[in-house]
């Protein structure tokens, strides 16, 4: 019941969001007409719309991807129709096709039901919403749970909130459009440009407008507010929601949202099958300001660890094996910059407790196609110096059982098996060791050592009091920022022309072919420009059938001292395999660049910019 209350909430908030303009005029070209039988059944018919494609688009795959465009462009047609009516009413006398005198039906020249619903639906269909946290956490768990009926009732719910915020707008414009009507004799006047309205609507929804410049604008609109929510009255594990303006996650397409960005990321934010945190973000109800801990609660049982698809450094472990242990399980993937930034401190812990009978389990959760390739995961592991046992979750069956939504998460067991303690994010490392060592002291070991971290290249903290730049998604599912003049133009080849960037945008020159989770060049030369501010620049690359070579510029010159692992002076480097590159670090102060990267040979792909 909690949770149907904040997607209502966060629905209503959609009314401070730049994102809810386009749909407007079609809302606004009923003020004239009785609210039961114009206003309400066409907000009705929209709640119901949303709601029914976003249970199918967060849930069905390919599909319900092309179906949705499909009935986007059916709504789109008769919505024009609708306008075009509006503006020029003679049309429909002369207009007499089934489609036309459909939309004459929908435009609802008299009061119907009927028609007002047909308009609601098809509004429904078109409708974007800047998703925020409140919108991305529904869509993760439908996403991972697959449909159902909560699921669908919660995003009716949250449809319901921004019907009741337009419903009063509704109300209020509808007096104002009889004042003038009576006062002013605007009736025709208001009718023809309510009907210009539309059109502009219409055009700004076909050009993507509503998913692109309207969501740039948006992301600090209701975003804090929706967070704020979710830390005072959402789910427990929610409050890490605080950290950022919003999260991404590959799971959180908003329905209407295909073709166009999806969720923003904070500048530490990494997404995953739901959402992953960055190093404000604290969890742990046990934790007190000076880092001490209260005596700590029970959280739950552990859960018993099947369902990996295969195990690295250790045979399988079930939890009735760990009894008698303390456990520690981190929830990481090799690409996540959050995870390795978090790694030297969990393989420390590792070090220094192990022989004090603390157990490390790395729980290997994917966020991208190539991470479930376990040849790939067994070469990160031996790269980065992993030595405790690694469960493969490719099919997300532990991420599950804990019922998990963030990278990196840490879950503390102790000795009877009972979860005791959690932590999302990056930070917080004092207040986790010394949860470990409760725990270790509860089971009757004496610790009398602490543990010895070395956080170097990629892996050493962020400075994240100077990033400014969000994590950024290259895929079409979760893209923002994009300033590309087309947009994305998603699963088909196209050749792309790079405009000028403001701060974090970002574009793509050359023949690029966008997927779901990444952007492949089809073309021998090709490059992908952002403006960021941040010490580092880092973006998840693949090479495709052949190593790829590539040149990083900033601001047009080589990166010099300021040249990432990856790269060297001149800024030339080459993709080799499936991972993280770190292309950037600034040396000295840390201002706005350009970024460029120029790849040589075509099949590279280009997934994820993550700054530090």
């Amino acid at each position: 019941m909690t949770l149907a209350l904040l997607a209502w909430l966060g629905g209503v908030l959609t009314i401070l969001s730049p994102c809810i303009l386009p749909v407007l005029p079609f809302v606004f070209a009923r003020a004239g007409k009785p609210f039961l039988t114009n206003g309400l059944p066409m907000l009705a018919g929209m709640a119901l719309a949303f709601a029914a494609v976003a249970s199918l688009a967060a849930v069905g795959g390919g599909w319900a991807v092309a179906a949705n465009g499909w009935g986007r462009g059916l709504a789109l047609t008769l919505l024009a129709v609708f306008g075009l009516m509006l503006l020029f009413p003679a049309l429909s006398e002369r207009l007499t096709r089934p489609l036309v005198a459909l939309g004459n039906r929908a435009a609802g020249r008299g009061e119907g039901v009927f028609g007002s619903a047909v308009l609601g639906v098809a509004t429904g269909l078109l409708w974007a919403p800047c998703a925020g946290p409140i919108l991305g956490l529904i869509l993760t768990g439908a996403a991972l749970n697959g449909a159902s009926v909560a699921t669908t009732g919660l995003l009716f719910a949250y449809a319901l909130g921004a019907a009741t915020a337009l419903a009063v707008a509704l109300l209020a414009g509808g007096r104002v459009f009889a004042l003038m009507k009576r006062s002013l004799g605007l009736g025709e006047g208001l009718r023809r440009g309510l009907g210009a309205l539309v059109l502009a609507g219409v055009a700004a929804i076909a050009l993507g407008l509503d998913t692109g410049l309207l969501t740039r604008l948006s992301t600090a609109s209701t975003n804090r507010l929706e967070a704020a929510l979710l830390t005072r009255f959402g789910p427990e594990g929610s409050t890490v929601m605080q950290a950022a303006p919003a999260m991404t996650g590959p799971a959180m397409t908003a329905p209407a949202m295909t073709g166009g960005p999806a969720m923003t990321g904070g500048p530490a934010m990494t997404g995953g099958p739901a959402m992953t945190g960055g190093p404000a973000m604290m969890a742990g109800p046990a934790m007190v300001a000076k880092g001490q801990p209260e005596a700590l609660p029970v959280e739950g049982q552990m859960p018993d660890l099947t369902g990996a698809v295969q195990w690295l450094n250790s045979p399988p472990l079930t939890a009735a094996q760990l009894r008698g242990k303390v456990v520690l399980i981190d929830f990481w993937t090799y690409s996540c910059i959050n995870c390795l930034r978090a790694l030297p401190h969990v393989q420390a812990w590792d070090a220094a407790y192990r022989d004090k009978g603390l157990v490390v389990i790395g729980v290997h959760a994917p966020e991208f196609a190539f991470e479930k390739n376990p040849a790939n995961v067994e070469k990160a592991v031996r790269d980065l110096g992993i030595t405790y046992p690694v469960a493969l979750d490719n099919d997300y069956a532990l991420w599950r059982a804990f019922s998990n939504r963030y990278w990196p998460a840490h879950y503390f067991i102790d000795a009877k098996g009972q979860i005791r303690h959690h932590h999302f994010g990056e930070g917080g490392y004092a207040e986790s060791e010394q949860v470990i060592r409760t725990l270790l002291a509860e089971a009757g070991a004496s610790p009398d050592t602490t543990a010895q971290v070395q956080a170097a290249g990629v892996s050493a903290p962020a400075d994240m009091r100077a990033v400014f730049s969000p994590e950024t998604y290259l895929g079409h599912e979760r893209a923002s920022g994009n300033l590309n003049a087309e947009g994305l133009i998603a699963d088909q080849p196209h050749r792309y022309t790079a405009p000028d960037l403001r701060l974090n945008e970002w574009a793509l020159a050359g023949d690029w072919t966008v997927g779901v989770e990444a952007a492949q060049l089809t073309a021998p030369s090709g490059s992908v420009t952002m403006r960021f501010h941040a010490r580092d620049l880092h973006l998840v690359l693949a090479p495709g059938a052949a190593p790829v070579p590539f040149t990083v510029t900033i601001d047009g010159q080589p990166p010099g001292a300021d040249a990432g692992l990856d790269v060297d002076a001149a800024g030339r480097g080459i993709v080799t395999e499936d991972r993280l590159y770190q292309l950037y670090r600034a040396k000295g102060p840390v201002t706005d660049h350009l970024f460029e990267i120029r790849f040589d040979a075509p099949g590279v792909q280009a997934f994820a910019f993550t700054f530090g």
